[in-house]
């Protein structure tokens, strides 16, 4: 059994093989990127904290827009 991987072994790994795995994770993550800040854009005006809610969707990946939906669109109701 080999416990230790170098890099020739990293060099030897088909990424295409992997791709459709990868693609629908990054596809769902962009449009709920997407859908969080449009209503962020379209609410700001009532929203609380709009640069810190713009950081945590943009850097947060797939957490962040889903933070956003949860927990940011509540904070105008208050």
């Amino acid at each position: 059994m080999k416990l230790h991987y170098g890099i020739d072994t990293l060099k030897n790994i088909d990424i295409m093989s992997f791709l459709p795995f990868i693609l629908p994770v990054l596809v769902i993550g962009l449009i709920l990127v997407l859908i969080a800040l449009i209503d962020l854009y379209r609410n700001r005006t009532r929203r609380n904290n709009v640069l810190l809610w713009t950081l945590i969707i943009l850097f947060v990946n797939i957490l962040g827009p889903i933070l956003y939906l949860v927990i940011g669109r509540k904070e105008s109701d208050r």
